[in-house]
């Protein structure tokens, strides 16, 4: 692989990071239902529903932004390699 099809660093910590805000706004919810109920089992679900709901959410958000110039140009980059290089066996 040349170096202009690499991802960068930011777009490698993008999964992790919805993980990580994901996982902060979960143990949120869940703490405030804790703390309001002192029910541990709902407090247990709210964390996993806020965090799976998050984490869907997020993901949506992400895939609704529209490319940049540079994304667009690497893009075409990549579908351009990938013809002269032809098909990838599997």
């Amino acid at each position: 692989m040349t170096s202009s099809t690499q991802p960068s660093r930011r777009d490698r910590f993008l999964p992790t990071e919805l993980l990580g805000i994901s996982a902060a706004l979960g143990v949120f919810v869940g703490l405030i239902v804790l703390i309001s109920t002192r029910e541990f089992v709902l407090a247990g679900i709210a964390l996993g529903v806020a965090f799976i709901l998050s984490l869907v959410l997020m993901a949506l958000f992400a895939l609704a932004f529209k490319p940049n110039a540079a994304e667009v140009h690497d893009l075409e980059e990549q579908n351009a390699e990938q013809k002269k290089d032809g098909p990838a066996p599997h």
